[in-house]
């Protein structure tokens, strides 16, 4: 009886050893450097890349493209905060700077991380239930959430301060004067999507108004003279996904592009937009890319890539535009489940380079001086 508990107190001994060191393995991914070609000297410092991760893989990781040096760093987030257990976390769903602070969502753990933005050490951390995009207005930080609400979080406290009532399934926001604008998805109830933005007084933090759009709401923008092009994700199926622009000073739709998008991003007077659309002829996915002006509002012919450099690329994700040298940034989520990659285009649409990066390279923002 005394030989059998030993045993069995030296077996959980050393099963509890093994989970301790796999967790502690688990916590401190090693950063892992390569060189790429610098950008000059810029008022851009560089780029981050939030990497989503596998859904339940706990694999969302930080990567960095230093622009002075050119050297490119993978896994950031361990390296910087080594006795974080479980690392970022799951699923990272977007990153975004304000003032000296990294905000990044990770909608799969369920919270709002808040790091230093030239180290990357942990500052706090919000929890946010089933959290999807952030924005910013004065002193608050405003969090979509899948429960129907935008929670409003101080920049200096790192407190909820309220929950804003909106539709369901939000995703996408942005700020426009004092309106925050949010995208209603209805992303759970497919025989009934919800169809309409809905428009928040900044000045009292309350919805005051729904603008009818199109099925499935998902990324929005808004460009410099006062527009927001929001996409529409259709329902998979009969209705494909669309673009549509919204005029801010109105509050109604002015225009419906009827070309594919995924997402997008606008830099100056362009928006450039990626499609990965599901066929149900061909029985697989059909990718598009896309360029509109968004002053005269009219599509640019022949895309933003101009190479042939597409045909390297599997699964478009993710794209951001340099806002001094308009330079490209396209990542591939190649199969969702392995490294990704990040493509760097010049404003002509040729290819600079690329480079691997961390699973499902999805969100990007860079860090200006």
């Amino acid at each position: 009886m005394k030989n059998s508990t030993t045993v069995k107190m030296l077996l959980l001994f050393g099963l509890s050893t093994v989970l301790w060191s796999c967790r502690k393995d688990k916590s401190v991914t090693p950063e892992e450097q390569v060189q790429l070609p610098g950008q000059g000297v810029t008022a851009v410092n560089g780029l981050y890349i939030l990497n989503e991760g596998n859904f339940g893989s706990n694999k969302a990781s930080l990567d960095y493209y230093d622009y002075a040096t050119g050297v490119y760093r993978r896994n950031l987030y361990g390296a910087a905060n080594p006795s974080v257990t479980l690392g970022l976390g799951d699923v990272g769903n977007d990153i975004k700077i304000y003032g000296s602070k990294l905000y990044v969502v990770v909608n799969g753990s369920n919270k709002l991380e808040i790091l230093d933005v030239k180290s990357t050490k942990k500052l706090a951390q919000v929890d946010i239930p089933n959290c999807r995009y952030v924005a910013f207005y004065k002193n608050k930080a405003y969090v979509t959430s899948y429960d129907g609400y935008v929670g409003v979080i101080d920049t200096a406290s790192f407190k909820i301060d309220t929950k804003i009532t909106v539709g369901r399934q939000p995703e996408d926001l942005a700020v426009v004067g004092d309106k925050l604008y949010v995208a209603n998805s209805g992303g759970y109830s497919s025989s009934d999507y919800e169809r309409s933005i809905s428009v928040i007084n900044l000045t009292t933090n309350l919805e005051s108004k729904r603008i009818d759009v199109a099925i499935n709401l998902n990324r929005l923008k808004a460009d410099q003279y006062g527009d927001l092009y929001v996409t529409s994700r259709g329902d998979y199926y009969n209705i494909k996904s669309n673009l549509y622009v919204v005029d801010t000073k109105t509050d109604a739709v002015k225009k419906k592009f009827d070309i594919e998008a995924s997402t997008f991003t606008i830099d100056k007077d362009f928006a450039y937009i990626i499609s990965t659309a599901w066929s149900n002829v061909t029985m697989s996915t059909v990718v598009s890319y896309s360029k509109i002006n968004v002053k005269d509002e009219t599509v640019v012919a022949g895309g933003f890539i101009k190479d042939g450099s597409e045909k390297d690329i599997v699964m478009p994700y993710g794209i951001a535009v340099d806002p001094i040298s308009s330079d490209i940034y396209l990542t591939d989520a190649k199969d969702y489940v392995s490294p990704g990659a990040l493509y760097c285009f010049d404003k002509t649409g040729k290819k600079k380079f690329s480079v691997v990066t961390g699973d499902v390279p999805a969100h990007l923002v860079f860090y200006t001086k």
